[in-house]
């Protein structure tokens, strides 16, 4: 394997950490709840606990760019993951819901460092090709979003809750220490052999309108679904605590579906623009959602694993936007910018969750407000720009008149 290539698997191994460690406690919450417990007996409280991450989550991406620029992206990543470990085992180790949500918001603070830098280090590798690399990258972080559930399921059945969070918290470390001894030698910054094309500014602005409000309603979406599928799995298939390592199988087989997709998608979106990919997932989503609320018994699992290939497809349609709508020079910066405001609409995602199922006892009022958020997610797809110049930048230059794609 080449120097790159090493770089750019660690990269894709840095955004499976990222989401895996933000979903830990969505599962370990079904051992945490219990009645004379430390953290008590109640669903909603335990997982409100981790409305701090996802805030700091959403906060600290936004100097990300800034603090590159001062300290460089190596070790910025290096702290990233050595920070994310450290913080992971932290939260093992508590033993009061203060103390977790501290060890909480640590694990916020540090994972918000990826995004901004390891989607701009890919996308500048990527060339002329985005879509298949950010896809291919979206694979490997929403493996971690599949993985954490079953995971966390079996260490917390067979070696309590608390092993759910210091076992990955070790492996992140180690993976960071061999990364901080990799050296810095390839230069990302290669990107396009082309000069980036000089954009309608009329339409960048559309474009930067649609990806910033997609970016806050499908952040909320995003998190929600991800947040509520294990109890959403016990609630429909099985409520006995005997059966969790089931929970986490029944939210591993949904959510790798969107993994997979999300590889599909980033692959035709090198050869399509980018509202012919993105109106079919708007078009799909509110009405998977309204049946996610309703359904029942094993049916759940392919509603579920539509919901995960749309939810996931759009992350990677997202990320594109950035990639042909704004300069190299200004591509860092709007990373931040569209990572702050998805994540600040994550961030509303467990209290959210966790207050409805308070009030309501059920999970089908969450899922209803996604799909309500889900019908502007759709209007955006409308919004969006469909230029064939997409796909031929010179066009841009050529041709000022609107082109819409044929």
């Amino acid at each position: 394997m080449t120097a790159a290539g090493r770089q750019i698997a660690f990269i894709n191994t840095a955004h499976l950490f990222c989401h895996y460690c933000l979903l830990i406690l969505p599962t370990a919450v079904l051992v945490m709840a219990r009645a004379g417990g430390a953290f008590g007996p109640d669903y909603g409280p335990i997982l409100a606990l981790a409305t701090t991450m996802f805030v700091f989550y959403g906060l600290f991406s936004l100097p990300q760019g800034w603090i590159a620029a001062k300290i460089g992206r190596k070790h910025l990543m290096t702290i990233y993951f050595i920070g994310n470990g450290l913080s992971m085992i932290a939260s093992g180790l508590v033993g009061t819901p203060f103390a977790l949500a501290v060890a909480l918001a640590s694990t916020g603070f540090f994972a918000a460092i990826y995004h901004p830098i390891g989607t701009a280090m890919l996308v500048e590798a990527a060339g002329d090709t985005p879509g298949r690399s950010i896809g291919l990258n979206g694979v490997c972080g929403n493996f971690g979003v599949a993985l954490a559930p079953v995971v966390t399921a079996f260490l917390s059945a067979h070696g309590g809750w608390q092993s759910a969070f210091i076992f990955p918290g070790i492996v992140c470390t180690i993976v960071g220490l061999v990364w901080m001894r990799l050296p810095e030698a390839v230069n990302f910054a290669r990107g396009s052999s082309r000069p980036f094309p000089s954009i309608p500014p009329a339409l960048v602005r559309r474009a930067v309108i649609s990806l910033l409000l997609v970016a806050a309603v499908s952040g909320l979406v995003f998190n929600a679904f991800t947040l509520l599928l294990p109890k959403l799995m016990q609630e429909r298939l099985a409520s006995s605590p005997d059966l969790l390592p089931m929970v986490g199988l029944a939210a591993f087989a949904a959510t790798l579906c969107g993994g997979l997709t999300q590889f599909t998608v980033g692959r035709m979106i090198d050869r399509t623009t980018l509202r012919r990919v993105f109106m079919p997932l708007g078009v799909t989503l509110l009405p998977a959602l309204l049946a996610l609320a309703y359904v029942e018994g094993w049916l759940v699992l392919p509603v579920a694993a539509v919901v995960a290939a749309v939810l996931f497809g759009q992350v990677t349609v997202n990320e594109t936007m950035t990639a042909r709508y704004i300069s190299p020079a200004l591509r860092t910066r709007m990373y931040s910018i569209r990572f702050f405001v998805g994540f600040l609409g994550s961030a509303t995602a467990a209290p959210l969750v966790g207050g409805l199922y308070e009030m309501t006892g059920a999970l089908s009022a969450s899922v209803l407000v996604m799909a309500a958020f889900a019908a502007i997610t759709l209007g955006c797809a409308l919004l969006f720009p469909d230029r064939r110049e997409e796909l031929h930048p010179e066009l841009w230059t050529t041709d000022p008149a609107p082109a819409p794609a044929e």
